[in-house]
């Protein structure tokens, strides 16, 4: 960076990726400055309190004539006014990915967290572990991790944690975005197919994921489930890493000395045993369920203690971890009925979740507590979901719930209804969200759970399903 400050013009500036971009880039020393169609709360709050200058909408005048670097964010697409205004103008421009790389990363360890899921929660598990061990990461997260104050940071030491997205990098380079990031610890928490709109089958999902294990060090260390078919076939496409494994839950006609191993000290795992190589690290106390945040939780140990944390000090971390904001979180309990917020928009991730519930609910009834039953609120909002890549497997992964509720939105191409013929569990499906959410609380008692599963802000339904749940009417909208 020379001495003058430099402009950067962030496009997509609100999305949670650029804005940590921005965030970082304001702390050093950049005038920054972003365009996006909808300037919105929590990241439009977030980057003016940085004193960055956010404008709604792609109209040409947001360029000022000062701007020294565009950095592009990858919903951004020819056609956009702005993008063709500086194609046009020849005005300098790179991607998020890119930028970081050549401005943050490139001098830093870097600890990458990649996978279809639990990415997000991981990288805030890691991050944590290394605040908790006084090491100071910075850190780019996709989501609000509640331990921080922010998405994202520059760091004050080496070390850098970063959730390691697929997707691709920009309009002009179709790279997925973690190739950018050379990490020197990877985690690659699973592999399936996802993000139909970019990617043809698994094998294409594969191809990138191998990119990115071939810049992985010899003095580096990748991390992944042991036995998961796509990982063990992208490893075995050349690996030049040493590697460790984690095998889940210990099973009786299995070794304990192989890997990471859990033993769980109940149902819904809020309690467990981390083992290494047959050697007990500790006994993980806290308070998230699900087999899932288990895998997540060994992974996040196992990458710290590459970093040089030993593994008791991130299972004492773990006791004060905040899940990261709509993943499993309660956004409140009206009449004894508990709203759920959760990110889970994948067939395997709502299995897992409502998994993680039905745990729960099992631990308690078997304390001989009263239990309710489990309401499934999903909204098919990612592009793979609203193109029906997922829609055979979908019935499945709601077999946990008792009760099914899917909103059919105008941008799926598919008929949500026709599920109702597979789904175990009851099935309803509404196109208005005001009558979807006056269906369930006509139908919730008390001791119910409502899990919202939708990767966006489906129109606010949990807030709508509380007020309309403490009788507060929600008024009914035409379709």
């Amino acid at each position: 960076m020379t001495n003058k400050i430099q402009h950067l013009h962030i496009l997509g500036i609100c999305g949670t990726f650029m804005g940590g971009i921005a965030a970082i880039a304001k702390q050093l020393g950049f005038k920054v400055s972003g365009s996006d169609a909808n300037v919105y709360p929590p990241m439009s709050t977030q980057l003016e309190q940085l004193g960055i200058e956010l404008m709604s909408g792609y109209q040409v005048d947001n360029f000022s004539d000062d701007i020294d670097l565009v950095i592009v964010g990858n919903a951004m697409s020819r056609g956009n006014p702005m993008v063709e205004y500086m194609l046009d103008r020849n005005i300098p421009y790179t991607s998020g990915p890119q930028w970081l790389l050549e401005n943050v990363l490139k001098d830093r360890w870097v600890l990458a967290v990649s996978g279809t899921h639990g990415k997000t929660t991981t990288s805030s598990m890691l991050a944590w572990i290394l605040e908790y061990a006084h090491m100071s990461p910075g850190f780019l997260i996709g989501g609000v991790p509640q331990n921080f104050s922010s998405s994202a940071r520059l760091g004050d030491t080496p070390f850098f944690v970063i959730e390691a997205d697929e997707y691709d990098s920009a309009f002009f380079d179709k790279r997925s975005k973690f190739v950018h990031y050379r990490p020197r610890t990877l985690v690659i928490n699973n592999l399936e197919f996802d993000h139909g709109d970019i990617f043809n089958d698994l094998s294409d999902i594969q191809k990138q994921f191998h990119h990115l294990i071939r810049m992985v060090p010899s003095n580096g260390l990748i991390l992944s489930p042991a036995n998961e078919e796509a990982i063990t076939e992208t490893l075995a496409m050349g690996c030049w890493t040493p590697t460790e494994f984690s095998n889940g839950e210990l099973q009786q006609d299995e070794p304990s000395d192989a890997g990471w191993q859990v033993e769980k000290l109940n149902a819904q795992g809020s309690e467990f045993i981390v083992k290494f190589n047959g050697k007990e690290q500790g006994v993980v106390k806290w308070d998230l369920i699900g087999d899932f945040n288990i895998d997540n939780a060994v992974m996040a140990i196992a990458a710290a203690r590459h970093a040089g944390v030993p593994s008791a000090v991130s299972i004492e971390a773990l006791a004060e971890f905040i899940n990261t904001k709509r993943r499993f979180e309660l956004r409140g309990i009206v009449n004894n009925i508990s709203v759920y917020d959760d990110f889970a928009h994948h067939p395997t991730a709502i299995a897992k979740t409502l998994a993680g519930v039905r745990a729960k609910l099992s631990q308690q009834e078997s304390e001989q507590e009263q239990v309710g039953r489990i309401f499934a609120v999903l909204e098919p909002r990612s592009n793979t979901m609203r193109s029906g890549v997922h829609k055979e497997s979908l019935p499945k992964s709601l077999i946990d719930a008792d009760q099914v509720f899917i909103y059919q939105g105008e941008q799926v191409t598919w008929s949500v209804s026709d599920l109702i013929k597979q789904c175990k569990p009851a099935c309803q499906v509404e196109d208005n969200v005001e009558r979807l959410v006056e269906s369930i609380a006509q139908q919730a008692q008390a001791g119910d759970i409502i899990v919202v599963m939708s990767n966006g802000g489906f129109a606010d339904i949990h807030n709508k399903l509380l007020n309309r749940l403490a009788n507060i009417p929600v008024p009914l909208e035409d379709a």
